[in-house]
């Protein structure tokens, strides 16, 4: 009987060791997964989930001290793009405003418990490598802008400046600067801007 009992013992301390190793291997491999984990990589997840029904809200902190809160639609190579969130107080319907954030523009990100949970979740199979729009950068959305002859509010570390884009290069964009309620048109266009694209904060069209 005593035989028995070390028999199972031992059985007992064979099996516990089995499952501590796996249980530290699965621990190890879940702390070099979110090690490898970008801030881009979080905020997608919350897009991935947004997707499923969540229409998540997220409130940004950028350069500057500008604080907004955006309900993110899409993240490209080095930028994401959004609906900003509504201010409430006035007494008409506030008008849909959107907006592109540079991803080197971003300095914080307020979330709630259940948008962190979800932000670390691994990315599913079914959600594949990755689209398009990945391989995007932020050139490629302002020649877009640039192409619609769509008016632009460029925010700035120091400054906020209104216009339209008239070209973009490689590393930069050029603005012709006009008065919010004009059109681009010469004779209305006040200057013109050379704009850096890593002195972008945010662009807001709308």
């Amino acid at each position: 009987m005593r035989w028995d009992h070390l028999f199972s013992d031992l059985e007992s301390q064979l099996e516990y060791g089995i499952n501590a190793e796996e249980n530290d291997l699965h621990d190890e491999e879940e702390r070099l997964r979110l090690g490898r984990l970008s801030l881009r990589d979080r905020l997608l997840q919350l897009v991935n989930v947004s997707e499923r029904g969540a229409n998540y809200s997220i409130a940004f902190v950028l350069t500057g001290g500008v604080r907004l809160s955006v309900t993110v639609k899409t993240i490209g190579k080095d930028w994401l793009a959004g609906d900003i969130d509504p201010v409430d107080g006035g007494t008409s319907a506030p008008r849909q405003r959107q907006c592109i954030v540079p991803l080197t523009a971003v300095q914080g990100v307020s979330l709630t418990r259940r948008q962190i949970r979800h932000s670390l979740e691994p990315r599913s199979a079914q959600e594949g490598p990755g689209a398009i729009t990945d391989r995007l950068g932020l050139a490629f959305l302002l020649r877009d802008l640039c192409r619609r002859r769509t008016a632009v509010k460029v925010t700035l570390a120091t400054e906020t400046v209104f216009g339209t884009i008239d070209r973009v290069g490689r590393d930069h964009f050029d603005l012709a600067v006009h008065d919010v309620a004009a059109s681009r048109r010469e004779v209305d266009v006040v200057g013109y801007r050379l704009v850096v694209f890593d002195s972008v904060v945010l662009v807001t069209v709308g």
